[in-house]
């Protein structure tokens, strides 16, 4: 995308890491910020728009989405996106690597995530320096957890000398078979095939140990139980380069949520119950989870109107991801300054690109948000090629006004 003239927004309120929202403006020129502060004045030439009170934020970074929506995700405030390797062409050759990195571009930047292992099978590695050259930002298991623990001792050693982040899907597969519930009385009731909570906890062991003999920096994209989070809790209190993301799902729904088999409430990892759903929130407000992302993936009529067994795991939730992470804000268990360190500035490093926050030198990716502004989740209207939502016709508060990927207005 070329730049366009150079850029000031005027009349906000900056977010910056670790401070309250302060009164003040921001400068960009040739796609990058050059100012921002309460004394910074537009110069001769500028395009100039007042934010009228609103949030100045930088523009979500969400890590880790099967699918790319440049409508949803602009609408939800996102102007970068990690792409997971579980495509219909899996992401685990350097073409393919190539070519998602390019897949939205101008206003929309694909981080792609390379498949950890050939075709996502779990044995062979794939080749990732290749991969790593062509684009990818860091490896994935994808979906899946490696059970191997040869092959993901590889990964882990070969990832911490290519200085790549390992993305882990946390269900040891032993355990969690076939399961689309959590076991507990809401599946035992549904008569549907569960699997214990503490597969994810024997998975993120297994991972937690090979990682600190690896010394890889490893990212666990979903941890939901209270066991899980503990043992990230710990590695991080010994300094293990681990970090932890969650989805909204499942800091906001328990295994309630799938009463009268409600397929819009499958995901994989499923919906834990109340206590787990607690110490999710909890470990949001301590630190111990870094990250909050969509885990974007529409689903249409035809993958979810099944019986519950049979239905796609999945949620499209790009565009509620802004509107319940600031739920949290609302409730005080963080503040907006930590809201967009989850949001933006954790996964931008995650991802080692050069954004995430509003910092001089930093590329202008922007968003102007109004974070009381109240509307209606409606499935029937979503943006996303898909609308399958849990939260349908529920009303949240939180919207993304303006947004502009490197100092260009995009939504």
């Amino acid at each position: 995308m070329k730049p366009s003239a150079a850029l000031t927004i005027t009349g906000g309120q900056i977010v910056q890491p670790g401070r309250a929202p302060q009164p003040g403006a921001i400068r960009c020129e040739g796609g990058r910020i050059v100012a921002e502060g309460e004394d910074v004045a537009p110069q001769d030439g500028d395009q100039v728009i007042d934010a009228k009170g609103a949030l100045i934020a930088p523009g979500l970074v969400d890590l880790g989405v099967f699918a790319i929506d440049k409508e949803a995700f602009h609408f939800g405030g996102i102007t970068r996106a990690a792409l997971m390797p579980d495509q219909t062409v899996i992401l685990d050759t350097p073409s393919t690597i190539r070519f998602a990195a390019q897949s939205g571009k101008p206003d929309l930047w694909v981080h792609p995530l390379a498949a950890a292992t050939k075709g996502l099978a779990g044995s062979d590695l794939a080749e990732l320096a290749l991969m790593r050259d062509a684009g990818a930002r860091a490896v994935s298991t994808g979906r899946g957890w490696i059970g191997d623990s040869g092959t993901m001792h590889r990964l882990l050693s070969y990832c911490a000398m290519l200085d790549l982040v390992v993305v882990t899907h946390a269900e040891d597969a032993g355990l969690a078979g076939h399961a689309v519930a959590t076991a507990g009385e809401m599946a035992t009731r549904l008569g549907l095939s569960a699997a214990p909570a503490e597969a994810e906890a024997v998975a993120v062991a297994r991972d937690l140990q090979l990682a600190e003999m690896t010394g890889a920096r490893m990212h666990v994209r979903q941890v939901t139980t209270a066991r899980g989070l503990d043992l990230i809790r710990r590695a991080k209190a010994r300094g293990l380069p681990i970090t932890a993301g969650v989805t909204p799902a499942h800091f906001m729904l328990s295994t309630t949520a799938i009463g009268d088999f409600r397929t819009f409430a499958r995901f994989a990892p499923p919906l834990r119950c109340e206590q787990d759903r607690e110490a999710v929130r909890v470990a949001i407000g301590d630190g111990t989870i870094d990250v909050i992302a969509s885990g974007h993936d529409p689903r249409g009529p035809e993958d979810k109107r099944l019986p519950f067994a049979d239905a796609e795991p999945g949620m499209a939730g790009a565009e509620t991801l802004l509107a319940l992470t600031l739920a949290l804000v609302r409730d005080g268990l963080i503040d907006l300054a930590r809201a967009f360190e989850l949001l933006a500035a954790n996964p931008a490093r995650l991802l080692g690109v050069d954004a995430g926050t509003l910092q001089i030198g930093l590329q202008a990716d922007i968003a102007l948000i109004d974070p009381d502004r109240p509307w209606i989740v409606d499935s029937d209207k979503m943006a996303a090629s898909a609308g399958n939502t849990p939260f349908d016709k529920q009303g949240v508060q939180g919207r993304c006004t303006a947004l502009f990927k490197g100092g260009v207005k995009v939504g």
